[in-house]
């Protein structure tokens, strides 16, 4: 997979995902999920998990940052770095459901970030994460 974006750039999105993961709402898991995307535009957009006594009707930082893009006028998803942990950050995968919606916005070009506090930054396609996935033509 052929990266357009630089160490620096992916920095930024992992260390926006980083923050917001901070202001997550958790209270019944204490597992808080950080997203980062960059649109089409070079826009970034960011979402945390919110969660709800009534669970699992909480939402996930990729669907908050999604529905930031979207709300914001973008359009496709460049990029999107992912921090989740309790404790410490750990390089969690999107779940299911938001891999189905990162493809909703994604091309083949899409790269999704995960970190950990100890590691280089993990890339990956939407094709590795949601081989096979179900899209409407």
């Amino acid at each position: 997979m052929a990266l357009r974006k630089s160490e620096k750039h992916e920095s930024v999105l992992i260390e926006a995902a980083r923050k917001v993961r901070d202001k997550a709402y958790a209270r019944y898991s204490g597992y808080r999920v950080g997203a980062a995307i960059e649109d089409d535009e070079g826009n970034i957009h960011i979402g945390c998990n919110v969660e709800n006594a009534a669970f699992p009707e909480g939402s996930c930082a990729e669907a908050n940052a999604i529905g930031a893009m979207i709300a914001a006028g973008g359009k496709t998803i460049r990029a999107i770095a992912v921090a989740g942990g309790r404790d410490t950050t750990e390089a969690c995968t999107p779940c299911g459901g938001c891999r189905q919606r990162i493809r909703e916005f994604s091309t083949p070009d899409t790269v999704i970030i995960l970190q950990d506090d100890d590691g280089k930054p993990q890339r990956h396609d939407i094709d590795t994460l949601l081989p096979r996935s179900f899209v409407l033509l």
